[in-house]
C-alpha cells in the first residue's frame, strides 16, 4: 500500500505557484509604500528595506545553520513579512528595535513552527505586537511623525510628532476624513493611506490571490458594530467611516487577515473569520486601554482558525 505524503499548506493546485503569489502581494504593497515614502520621506524607505533585509537574512541563517535545510528565501515569503512588519511601525523607529521585531517575526512566529505553511500566527503581526508590548515607553514606538512631503525642506529626524487619528479621537479631537483616505496623517508608515491599500487589494482580487470574503466580512462587521455604538453615544464612540480609515483597519483587512496560511480554507469559514476580526477590532478600540485593536483581533482569530476549519470542512473531491 502506497503512502501518501502530505506537505505544508497551501494544497490547492493551480497555475499559480507559491513564489508567484508572494511576489504578487509584494507588487500590491507598492502603492502603500510609495505613499509612505512621499509623506514620511526617505526614512520610510530605509525602514522598509532594512526590515526586508533582516527578515530574509534571519530566515536564511535559521534554515542554513539551525534547521539545516535548503534555504527557501527565494519564495518571497520573508520579503512580505519584512514589508508588512515595516508597514506596522512608525517611519522613525530605531533600527535596533526593528531588528528585534524581525527576529521575533521570523525566528519565533515562523521558523520555530517549521517555516512557510506551518505557522499558526501571522509572523509580521507577532513581531509588531511583541515590539509594542516590549517597548511601550520608547518615544519612537508611541509618538508618530507628522507627514512631510518627500521634497520638503525639513526631514523626518527633526519633524514634529503627533497623535494618530485613533489617539486624537481618544484625546477629544478628530482627523480629517479626506486626509485619512489619502494618507496625510500620522501613523504607521504603511497603514496611513486607505486609497493606496484599496488599490493594492484590487490588484490581489484581480490576480485571484485573495477572495472578497475576509476583507468584506471584516470591514462590514466592524462598520456595523461601530455604527451601533455610535448611534448609542456619538460623543463617546467613533463613527464607522472614521473607524474604516483610521489605524490598521484597511491594512489588516486586506493584507494581514487574508494570509492563506493563517486563515480558514473555506468561504464560510473565511466569512466567520472576517466577522470575528471586525467585531474584536471594534471591541478593543472602543473598550480597551489602547486605541488600536486590529493586530490583536487578527492574532486571536488566527488561534481560532483550526477550530473554524474543523467545523467547516470542505467537501471531499468528487463527493
Amino acid at each position: 500500500m502506497a503512502l501518501l505524503t502530505v506537505s505544508g499548506s497551501p494544497h490547492v493546485q493551480s497555475k499559480q505557484t507559491t513564489k508567484s503569489i508572494m511576489w504578487t502581494v509584494v507588487i500590491a504593497l507598492l502603492p502603500a509604500l510609495l505613499v509612505g515614502v512621499y509623506y514620511f520621506g526617505l526614512p520610510a524607505l530605509v525602514v522598509t528595506l532594512t526590515s526586508v533585509f533582516l527578515c530574509v537574512l534571519f530566515e536564511w541563517l535559521i534554515q542554513k545553520f539551525v534547521l539545516k535545510v535548503t534555504p527557501t528565501i527565494k519564495d518571497g515569503s520573508a520579503v512580505i513579512t519584512g514589508v508588512l512588519l515595516a508597514f506596522n511601525l512608525p517611519a522613525s523607529v530605531p533600527l535596533w528595535i526593528l531588528a528585534i521585531g524581525a527576529l521575533v517575526a521570523i525566528g519565533v512566529a515562523k521558523m520555530s513552527y517549521g517555516g512557510l505553511g506551518k505557522n499558526p500566527f501571522n509572523p509580521a503581526l507577532v513581531g509588531r505586537v511583541f515590539l509594542f508590548i516590549s517597548f511601550p515607553a520608547k518615544v519612537a514606538m508611541s509618538d508618530w511623525p507628522i507627514p512631510k512631503a518627500l521634497f520638503s525642506s525639513s526631514n523626518l529626524t527633526d519633524a514634529v510628532t503627533g497623535p494618530t487619528p485613533l489617539l486624537a479621537f481618544k484625546n477629544g479631537q478628530a482627523a480629517d476624513l479626506f486626509n485619512m483616505f489619502i494618507g496625510n496623517i500620522g501613523g504607521s508608515l504603511g497603514e496611513v493611506s486607505a486609497l493606496a491599500l484599496i488599490i493594492g487589494g484590487l490588484i490581489l482580487l484581480f490576480r485571484k490571490v485573495i477572495t472578497w470574503h475576509i476583507p468584506v466580512s471584516f470591514l462590514l462587521s466592524a462598520a456595523a458594530f461601530a455604527l451601533v455604538l455610535w448611534l448609542v453615544d456619538p460623543s463617546q464612540y467613533m463613527n464607522p467611516a472614521y473607524h474604516m480609515l483610521a489605524g490598521g483597519m484597511m491594512l489588516g483587512a486586506i493584507f494581514m487577515a487574508t494570509d492563506m496560511v493563517t486563515s480558514p480554507i473555506t468561504y464560510k469559514g473565511q466569512l466567520i473569520f472576517g466577522f470575528g476580526c471586525g467585531v474584536l477590532t471594534i471591541i478593543f478600540r472602543s473598550f480597551g486601554p489602547m486605541p488600536e485593536g486590529v493586530s490583536f483581533a487578527i492574532l486571536i482569530m488566527n488561534a481560532v482558525t483550526p477550530l473554524i476549519n474543523k467545523g467547516f470542512k470542505p467537501k471531499p473531491f468528487g463527493y
